[in-house]
């Protein structure tokens, strides 16, 4: 393997960059080199990112709708798009795969005015915003759900690889739906990684209302906004239900692996863990997403049998509380629904997707010969 590198462009958010950090280590164990390109909200999760350097570029993020926030993003993005040329004539990666969020916008058409390969990862059912902007500039769109749509001029283009999930999801995979020999029912509320008022708004109040022979049965992991978790924790203990409250769990994978059930957004890289682990979920998709692409994601994995998706105006406390009345004891239709979220999962999405760009970064550095 040369020592050009392969870039990752990720935007800021757990989304965006679990997905590359997967490919990443697919891609280390291949002996690739990987630097990684993205925005300052990347430093919270990129400590441990298996990249040999790690780049800022500033990106021109919409920010409103008015004429100056407008110009203004374009003047971010044509400021960021040249600091992106400028690195990478630098760098002078083999390929560059990028992953969404308009952090992925200057170095992806940096890569193309260069005439670098690119290839872009898209995670969910539905295109977002930027990599529409982009999809028409790359070599390669890499589908993680076998649902995405495209438009017609570019379903040449598109492989389907699934979402790449971390070393620590595929290790979370090995463990088996568990039992329920004591009693006890392993609920997980989890509004990803930026975390999700409603969560905490919802199911502590619909589990402090089960009866208390069920309540007495239940215990809780909730991820919560650091603002609310004092009154999630006062509430659960009022209570008296056993419950772990935290922003974030950097464990998460293991967390998932121990829940009998999982409540959650539809965010594409927690519906993508959910089926390679294989647990039962009620997901309530981000409702004001202007492309509802966390509906297209709950929607596959609810096709498949493995969850069942809420509208956020109909999950209210009183309607949880009905289904958890049902749901704690019924262990046998969890375990069918587990499976049934198992075997949609790809597990070796991040392999697929390191054999895409490497075939990729071979073919153009053919074409350049």
């Amino acid at each position: 393997m040369s020592d050009s590198p392969i870039l990752l462009a990720a935007g800021g958010t757990g989304g965006h960059l679990f997905p590359a950090e997967a490919l990443a280590h697919a891609l280390a164990a291949r002996g690739a080199p990987v630097e990684l390109v993205t925005d300052d909200r990347a430093l919270r999760y990129g400590a441990s990112f298996p990249a040999r350097a790690m780049h800022v570029i500033p990106a021109g993020t919409p920010r409103g709708g008015s004429l100056i926030a407008k110009a203004q993003a374009v003047a971010r993005l044509a400021i960021g798009t040249a600091q992106a040329v400028a690195l990478l004539r630098h760098v002078k990666p083999a390929a560059v795969i990028g992953f969404g969020g308009y952090p992925t916008v200057p170095p992806l058409l940096a890569a193309s005015f260069l005439r670098i390969p690119t290839v872009l990862h898209e995670a969910n059912g539905v295109m977002g915003k930027a990599n529409r902007f982009l999809a028409s500039h790359v070599d390669r769109i890499a589908a993680g759900m076998p649902t995405l749509a495209v438009p017609a001029a570019l379903q040449s283009k598109v492989v389907v690889t699934g979402n790449p999930v971390r070393p620590n999801v595929l290790d979370a995979a090995k463990t088996p739906y568990p039992s329920f020999d004591d009693g006890i029912f392993r609920l997980l509320v989890v509004g990803g990684s930026q975390g999700a008022r409603v969560m905490a708004d919802v199911v502590p109040a619909a589990v402090a209302a089960l009866p208390d022979a069920l309540r007495a049965k239940i215990a809780v992991v909730q991820q919560a906004r650091p603002e609310d978790i004092a009154r999630v924790e006062a509430i659960y203990a009022g209570a008296k239900v056993a419950a772990e409250i935290a922003p974030f769990f950097a464990d998460f994978p293991a967390r998932v692996a121990a829940a009998h059930y999982v409540v959650a957004r539809a965010g594409a890289s927690t519906v993508s863990e959910l089926a390679v682990i294989g647990r039962p979920a009620m997901l309530v998709p981000l409702p004001h997403a202007l492309d509802q692409d966390q509906a297209a994601n709950a929607a596959f994995l609810e096709q498949a049998g493995g969850a069942e998706t809420v509208r956020q105006s109909d999950f209210t406390p009183e309607f949880l509380t009905l289904r958890l009345c049902d749901l704690v004891n019924a262990p046998a239709q969890l375990s069918a629904r587990a499976e049934a979220a198992k075997s949609v999962g790809v597990a070796d999405a991040a392999d697929r997707l390191a054999d895409l760009i490497l075939d990729v970064a071979r073919t153009g550095a053919a074409k350049r010969s």
